[in-house]
Order: C-alpha cells, then structure tokens, then sequence
C-alpha cells in the first residue's frame, strides 16, 4: 500500500445519508454503506475528513450547503490564526472541516477543493506513524508527536495523524467516544487495522472523484 485512495463511510441510515451527501456536494468524495446495526458507536469517532479550498467564500459555500443539507456547524466559517475554516457535522456524525489558508477575501467562491485529507485521531504518534511507514507510506511532514502527514500521489486523498484530543479539540468536540469508527479505508490490496483499530480494505474500482469541483457548491 503506498496511498490512501478511497473512504467509505458506514452509516446508520443509507437513504438519509444519501440524500445529505447528494444536496450538500459531499458525496463526490465519499463512498456510503450500512453500518452493522450490532455494532455500536459513541461520541467522537477519532477521525475529521477535511477539504482544503483556494478562498473563504469557498469555506462559506461549504458550510452554507452542509448545513443547509441537514449537518450542524460545530464552528462556523471564520478567520483564524492560520487561516480561514468552518467545521460541519454530517447527520451521519461524519465531521467535516473545509479550510483556506487565505485569510482575506479574494473573489467569489471557486468551487474548487485542492485537497481531501482524512486526519486519523491517534493514542501514541510515534507507534501508527511506524505502523504505516511499514506499510508502505512515506511520510511527507512530520512535527514530531504533535503531526504527520504522508505523501499523496495525484488523485489520491491525503492521509494525515493527531493526537485524538488535539483532533477532537480543533473540530468543535469532546475527545470521549467509543464503538466503531464508522470508516473504511481504501488502499492497497490488503485488509488490516491499525493501532486505533481504524479498518482498511482493499481498493475497489472507484467512481471518479470530484477532485478539481465539488458538486452544488
């Protein structure tokens, strides 16, 4: 495995699940399945899956139509110390960050998204970072514990690690949560799991993803 190249997200109820990601644009970077229904899952789930964007009116556009979809704004779209970012919680219980490292407004929205990163809450940086470097990643940025981000060929989703409390700290949420992630990983052709007992299964032909625009937005 040497990419992350697809997310499936397990879901609780399909038809209302797709019918927020068809309205809010989103689905053009997900795929969706049922949730086993014996299978529990509480409170934050350890992972936040983020859409980097050129400008602030994109972050808004983002926001605007996740909302509008039915998901709740955990912080609204705002300037920050690095940027400019909003965080949406789908009514599956996905959280969604959208950011811009653009502070000042430049234009209208694009409809662009040059990046999807899947950030990984992990117990011990140190030990999942070896664990997918022998797996075949290659780590792109890493700022010890605190951040690692591996590399990502073109058309592939970014894979990135944080601790899970500076994770849940930084979408709007408690860290506390237990059960299933409700999150499969894609890559490679191998099924394993990870030290925070995140699941990856093989690559499958994917449809197209909307890398360069994001529906309905």
């Amino acid at each position: 495995m040497t990419s992350l190249t697809q997310i499936t997200l397990e879901v609780t109820d399909l038809a209302a699940a797709e019918s927020f990601y068809a309205a809010s644009g989103l689905g053009a970077h997900v795929r969706l399945r049922a949730a086993a229904a014996d299978v529990p899952s509480e409170g934050f789930r350890g992972f936040t899956v983020s859409l980097t964007v050129p400008r602030p009116a994109d972050v808004r556009a983002l926001v605007e139509a996740a909302t509008a979809a039915g998901g709740t704004a955990l912080k609204p779209a705002a300037k920050s110390f690095w940027g400019y970012g909003g965080v949406v919680s789908a009514p599956d219980g996905t959280i969604w960050k959208f950011a811009s490292s653009e502070k000042k407004e430049s234009g209208p929205a694009t409809g662009l998204v040059e990046r999807v990163v899947v950030l990984l809450g992990t117990s011990d940086m140190t030990a999942t970072k070896e664990f997918y470097v022998a797996h075949g990643l290659t780590v792109a940025r890493s700022f010890g514990r605190k951040y690692v981000e591996f590399a990502a060929p073109e058309g592939a989703v970014t894979l990135a690690l944080y601790p899970r409390r500076a994770l849940a700290k930084d979408a709007g949420v408690p860290a506390d949560g237990g059960g299933a992630h409700r999150v499969a990983l894609g890559g490679g052709t191998a099924r394993f799991t990870d030290p925070d007992g995140f699941s990856w299964e093989p690559e499958t032909e994917a449809p197209a993803r909307a890398r360069a625009r994001t529906a309905g937005v």
